[in-house]
């Protein structure tokens, strides 16, 4: 008994209230406790009595300093070791997903994929088409800015013809195969050009099977300068063949391409400087 007395006023029952004891002489108070009711009585009016010291004086936190205390408290709880125990335990409980699951998602994945190479090719078939309609475009452009171009130049060779005082204009005659024709003829033996004004012209409108040829003579020679349309549609001069040496000038009914040599009987104009 007096052993037991003893081992209560050592102080060892406090000491493991406040929890300030080695984890051995812990599991030997609870072990005493157990087995000697004293002890466990004492033990029970230990804490009573700090229970009621600390109600008698405890002293309200600040507001700042209690957040501060409960955000510690949570972050430690965050990190405590039982959250990775059980985050394990779950990774751990993860069953694999069923073939039927598997088979679904796969065939899910084969039809979004079917379904992105239609809309691509859908999309590469658009973009073919208007990049098509944009070379159809350019192509025009092109053709339109060739046509400009040519405008341009033979404007450009009127007006040479027009302000070059080296330029002779001759008014070729009808012949009896057609009195009524007329065509004018203007040559600059300095720079062996020749034109003829279409805006002028009085000749009867050719068929797709014929052309008019135009021709020099030079010494009695007959030199070829060029075919030509009569189209009521054509307002401009056009230029021919160069030459530097001519006697006279004539035009022919020839086939369309032109002929090596006039066909007399189809002259329809004449003219000599």
């Amino acid at each position: 008994m007096e052993d037991i007395k003893a081992y209560i006023e050592s102080g060892i029952l406090e000491l493991y209230v406040l929890g300030d004891i080695t984890p051995e002489e812990k599991l030997q108070v609870e072990m005493m406790a157990s087995k000697h009711s004293a002890i466990k009585a004492e033990l029970d009016e230990i804490e009573r009595s700090m229970e009621l010291f600390a109600e008698d004086n405890a002293v309200e936190p600040p507001a700042h300093l209690r957040d501060r205390v409960l955000n510690s408290i949570l972050t430690n709880f965050g990190d405590d070791s039982t959250f990775t125990t059980n985050s394990e335990q779950y990774k751990n409980n993860i069953v694999a997903m069923p073939a039927a699951k598997t088979s679904n998602f796969y065939q899910y994945a084969f039809a979004a994929c079917l379904t992105l190479l239609l809309v691509s090719v859908i999309a590469l078939i658009s973009l073919y088409n208007r990049l098509q309609q944009s070379n159809i475009q350019i192509a025009a452009l092109q053709s339109d800015k060739q046509r400009f171009a040519n405008a341009v130049s033979l404007k450009e060779g009127e007006l040479e013809v027009l302000q070059d005082a080296s330029f002779k204009f001759l008014k070729l005659q009808g012949t009896p195969k057609a009195p009524q024709s007329q065509v004018t003829v203007a040559w600059s033996p300095a720079k062996k050009k020749v034109w003829i004004d279409m805006r002028s012209m009085k000749m009867p409108v050719n068929d797709k099977e014929h052309q008019y040829q135009l021709w020099a003579l030079v010494k009695g020679k007959p030199v070829d300068l060029g075919v030509f349309d009569k189209n009521a549609d054509i307002t401009d001069m056009k230029e021919m063949k160069s030459i530097a040496l001519a006697d006279n000038f004539a035009v022919t009914l020839e086939p369309r391409g032109g002929s090596p040599a006039p066909t007399m009987d189809e002259m329809m104009v004449i003219g000599k400087f």
